[in-house]
């Protein structure tokens, strides 16, 4: 636990567990939650955001670097951007590709992304909702990740959108499969729903046309009331931590502080 009078605002750490059992995989998993600086002193509910890839988000040490979602937090919450609990969930390694994926393709057989969405719905955020005081309503309760991880949050909202409200989507594999792109276009928002999603210049030579294709299918579901949509795009990024945590303050403003900041629907290209 971080001690607020040594790091003003920045939030409380806690390991949920080192190894986590998940049933529905026969796996465990280090599962991690960052609280509001000031959680333990308040009785105040707060909303909540599920983020994939758990490594990449705050460790010191992550190979590939981290997207300092814990300096973020400390930063917003200084500047009276409000606060938010955010999940952290591991990757599995190895196991990563076949966890993520919601669909089996020729290249890759063993999907068990719905296996790994069965656990975060049925063990996850049940646990989540009764240990912490978290908004339980769709429109507080938000999914999100980059790559595989945006992905994976991409399909959850598709297919869990009485449950997910906000979906924060970075840099999403969508060459993995065309059914992505058929679930966009049947999509039914269940209410009020904020996605934030962003793509870079320079991460390969498809990837900006497809997550361009995606935004082109969500932008028609602004026919229904309550439906948002940013797509973010940043020429020189590149399939990199790094960009991800540059964007990761304005998604998290925009999804959950919108009143606060100047970014608006209006301009969908920011």
């Amino acid at each position: 636990m971080i001690q607020e009078a040594t790091r003003p605002y920045y939030p409380i750490v806690e390991v949920l567990d080192e190894a986590y059992e998940i049933p529905q995989l026969g796996r465990r998993r280090r599962i991690s939650v960052l609280l509001p600086h000031n959680y333990y002193t308040t009785t105040r509910q707060y909303p909540v955001l599920y983020l994939h890839d758990g490594q990449n988000l705050f460790d010191e040490y992550a190979p590939y670097g981290n997207w300092g979602i814990d300096h973020t937090l400390q930063a917003l919450s200084s500047a009276g951007y409000g606060e938010i609990i955010i999940v952290a969930i591991d990757h599995g390694g190895p196991l990563r590709i076949q966890e993520y994926l919601p669909y089996s393709t020729p290249r890759y057989s063993e999907s068990e992304g719905n296996l790994y969405l069965s656990f975060m719905l049925e063990d996850l955020k049940p646990m989540i909702d009764n240990k912490y005081r978290v908004l339980t309503q769709r429109e507080f309760t938000g999914i999100g990740g980059s790559s595989l991880g945006g992905l994976i949050s991409l399909y959850a909202g598709f297919a869990h959108p009485h449950i997910f409200g906000k979906k924060l989507i970075f840099s999403p594999s969508l060459w993995i499969s065309d059914e992505i792109y058929h679930m966009a276009r049947t999509y039914i928002p269940a209410g009020p729903t904020d996605i934030y999603l962003y793509a870079g210049g320079m991460e390969s030579a498809n990837h900006y046309g497809q997550v361009l294709r995606l935004d082109t299918i969500l932008q028609e579901k602004r026919k229904y009331d309550g439906f948002d949509l940013i797509f973010s795009h940043n020429p020189s990024g590149q399939h990199r931590e790094i960009h991800w945590g540059e964007q990761f303050p304005l998604a998290l403003k925009w999804l959950y502080f919108q009143k606060y900041t100047s970014i608006h629907a209006t301009n969908h290209h920011i």
